[in-house]
């Protein structure tokens, strides 16, 4: 018997969806809802697409499981979850005949109510455990989605699924979970994306709480903010969600997208940083598009609002609309034929942000810095003000006099520019660079939070 398996890995979500071929026949485990990679893969390895496997209800994207059950693969799910369309209901202690191996469910609530590992076994023999968003390579999945009132009684079920259906499982076993570095639904670990029980054992912080209360605590004072999204998805993942959409952008004039701004259609201009500051349509949203593009996409703009996009000859239309489908965004109107050019052409107005150095940065500055506490707090420009870019938009009102936006590198510094200077009494300015920039450049310290 031939077992093989293969990760495919979404750096900006922070995901991995794994392949498990059990003599040509393959599992999917937590596939995204763009399936094109995973069904590529199968087809250049020769192997036959037979079953797809959700460990929970999926927060941070939309799950592929119902595209890869179109396909002809049996669709397994935890019966928890509640799902409204066609699938193969698993409990708790559940097995499957996988091709000659046993595919047994774990009970390993936390994470969500309905989480389910999967154990692969060879007769009794454990040779994979797949732990979607429950042990993850040096922490655990974060317990606070469905709200901060459910958050303790669900750290408690992480603790005790940890320690009854996990840490019991042979040291040496290969453990693949779904979320890792970059997602936002684990609490901070390393950027490792396969473990084993034993590494997780000796090197996991949270696993080396002293009891129950020390691991929930831990836990619970480590959880940063979530997107916006991350609300809407798991009902969209109950109740099943459409297919994803054709690859492909419809070309807007210049009058269709004025129609389309004066309806309320978002503008969203992915171009980098640098030429989104020389000239964009005003009042457009800068998000260049790189791995975290969906993310802050996720988190920034309405579902139910029409996108247009601005892009330039460089931009990889697929991936952008890849990204925009797996958080759920179908509502592409298209994007400026001719991009900017075509804009200025007609002769409309353009916006322009002022860009700085960090080096440049003075002491006399109002610096705003829009990463994420946990990074803010690690090192930061002294004086500066944290307020994260997901929340950017409820402080345009309190930020008084010329501001100058700084992040880690720039992009989300000139997403947060272009959100504040929708209002014209705003002065912004985007700092090309980041708080090591500006240290290297001083021969300052940063400032650092206890």
């Amino acid at each position: 018997m031939r077992l093989e398996i293969e990760s495919v890995v979404d750096e900006g979500l922070g995901h991995s969806a794994h392949l498990v071929a059990v003599d040509g026949e393959v599992l999917v485990v937590d596939p995204l809802r763009v399936v094109d990679r995973y069904l590529r893969l199968v087809e250049q390895r020769g192997w036959r697409l037979a079953w797809t496997a959700d460990t929970h209800t999926h927060a941070d994207y939309v799950s592929g499981g119902p595209e890869l059950a179109r396909r002809g693969a049996t669709f397994l799910a935890s019966r928890g979850a509640g799902l409204e369309f066609t699938h193969h209901a698993l409990d708790g202690g559940d097995e499957l005949d996988l091709a000659g191996l046993t595919l047994r469910a774990l009970p390993t609530p936390g994470h969500t109510p309905d989480h389910l590992a999967y154990l692969l076994l060879d007769g009794t023999r454990p040779v994979a455990v797949f732990t979607g968003g429950s042990l993850m390579v040096g922490t655990v999945g974060r317990p606070d989605l469905l709200g901060a009132d459910r958050a303790e009684p669900l750290a408690r079920a992480m603790w005790r699924s940890l320690h009854e259906q996990l840490l019991v499982l042979p040291d040496d076993l290969p453990v693949y979970p779904t979320h890792g570095a970059g997602s936002f639904c684990s609490a901070p670990g390393t950027s490792r994306r396969v473990t084993t029980i034993g590494q997780e054992k000796a090197t996991n912080p949270l696993l080396a709480a002293a009891d129950e209360d020390a691991f929930v605590a831990q836990l619970l004072g480590g959880l940063g903010s979530l997107p916006a999204y991350f609300s809407r998805l798991p009902e969209r993942n109950r109740r099943g969600p459409d297919p994803a959409p054709v690859a492909r952008l419809r070309q807007l004039g210049v009058p269709q997208v004025r129609h389309l701004l004066a309806a309320g259609a978002e503008v969203i201009d992915v171009r980098p940083v640098a030429d989104f500051a020389r000239a964009h349509v005003p009042g457009s949203l800068s998000i260049a598009l790189r791995p975290v593009f969906a993310s802050w996409l996720g988190w920034l703009v309405p579902e139910d609002r029409p996108l247009v996009f601005v892009c330039d000859a460089g931009t990889d239309r697929e991936e952008l609309l890849r990204q925009c489908a797996n958080v759920g965004y179908d509502r592409i109107a298209g994007e400026l034929a001719g991009g900017l050019d075509a804009w200025v052409g007609a002769h409309l107005p353009t916006g322009a942000l002022e860009t700085v150095a960090a080096a440049d940065v003075g002491a006399d500055d109002v610096v705003v810095d829009v990463r994420q506490a946990n990074e803010f707090v690690q090192g930061h420009v002294p004086g500066a003000r944290n307020v994260e870019l997901g929340s950017i938009g409820g402080f345009a009102d309190r930020l008084a006099g010329p501001v100058t936006v700084m992040c880690g590198h720039g992009e989300r510094a000139a997403t947060a520019a272009s959100v504040l200077a929708r209002d014209p009494a705003t002065r912004v300015r985007v700092v090309l660079g980041g708080p090591d920039d500006w240290a290297e450049a001083s021969r300052r310290p940063l400032a650092v939070d206890a």
